[in-house]
């Protein structure tokens, strides 16, 4: 039975989790380990996805609307025996056989969630709803991705496990920040009363390969404006802090959260804090030392300092991060230098 590290009482779950295919337990049987990934098609998703198609004893199946994520970031794998994708909303009732579910559907840039709030926190709400349905149905063992933004604009510093968060429930982020804290709601309600195995890792800033071009997020930003020969646009004060965790060490720990023994929730991200003008200066000198540095006005509820606290997932997962920045942005670079067919200036 999964070891609750909820950010409360602990809860014994009184209800067994529901039996999953027969072939689990077949005696002559070996079967592949059938694996659905929502979201699969967008940045986390695919590198996610690429991890998994490594064990051939996984077969993985993505399901993607193409809202944020492309079939470009899956090209590798269409057409292979082991992977198979399908377009669909995630808003809408899913029937599969699978044995695990790894529940990243969700648009996590700004730029995009508060294109349409009403349906991000529909994907956040009856997305999950969906899935937990789902794995209700099968006996799945069922990951959400949540996020750092559940702690809102932190009073506390760094940020735990245990800290509940504070969080506007009305501003222009809610979709996305109240969305995802309702879904983690629902995580638990099912595991509590249906037994269902849930896994929750509240994941920090990520950033590498195959992110959007200009998705409002500010490494994507402060690379592709210095590529371009554009200033970079610090948004003020300049002084707020993010932490930024490299792709392949955030689904090395989302994998290692799904196949351990705890349901979360566990935050996954690099404690490595920066100020937003530190990092426009290390993109500046890695990328681009001509290009200037500028300020712009601040976005509403934009959070002042985001830190992870990792004791737990260091603890409970042996897993922390291996990336340092300065190792990340340059491979960053190489992907999106491809991608807007701007070669290096000699």
């Amino acid at each position: 039975m999964a070891k609750e590290v909820s950010n409360g009482e602990n809860h014994v779950t009184t209800k067994p989790p529901p039996e999953p295919s027969p072939l689990r337990n077949a005696k002559f049987f070996q079967a592949n380990m059938r694996i659905l990934v929502t979201g699969g098609a967008g940045f986390i998703g695919s590198h996610l996805v690429d991890k998994l198609m490594q064990n051939e004893k996984n077969e993985v199946i993505v399901v993607d609307n193409y809202f944020t994520g492309s079939k470009e970031n899956l090209r590798q794998w269409i057409g292979h025996p082991r992977f198979e994708l399908i377009r669909h909303d995630v808003t809408e009732t899913l029937l599969l056989e699978v044995d695990q579910i790894y529940h990243l559907a969700c648009p996590a840039s700004p730029i995009f969630y508060k294109y349409n709030p009403v349906k991000t926190i529909k994907t956040n709400v009856i997305g999950t709803l969906n899935m937990l349905g789902l794995a209700k149905r099968v006996g799945a063992r069922i990951l959400l991705t949540s996020t750092s933004e559940v702690y809102g604009d932190p009073l506390v510093h760094p940020q735990n496990e245990s800290y509940w968060g504070n969080v506007n429930p009305i501003g222009v982020r809610s979709c996305y920040d109240e969305g995802k804290r309702v879904a983690e709601t629902l995580m638990f309600d099912y595991h509590r009363q249906h037994g269902i195995e849930i896994r929750i890792a509240r994941i920090f800033n990520t950033y590498g390969p195959r992110m959007n071009i200009d998705d409002g997020r500010v490494v994507s930003n402060f690379i592709a404006q210095a590529i371009r020969d554009e200033p970079l646009t610090v948004q003020l004060p300049g002084t707020q802090t993010r932490s930024f965790c490299y792709v392949s060490d955030m689904v090395d720990g989302l994998i290692r959260l799904m196949e351990g023994e705890h349901t979360g929730p566990i935050n996954i991200g690099n404690p490595g804090e920066f100020t937003m003008l530190e990092l426009a200066e290390t993109v500046k000198e890695l990328i681009n030392s001509e290009v200037k540095i500028i300020t712009v006005e601040n976005t509403p509820d934009d959070p002042r300092q985001r830190k992870p606290d990792i004791t737990k997932a260091k603890e409970l997962l042996g897993w922390e991060p291996k990336v340092k920045l300065r190792d990340g942005l340059p491979l960053m670079e190489e992907d999106f230098r491809k991608r807007l067919e701007i070669p290096m200036k000699n």
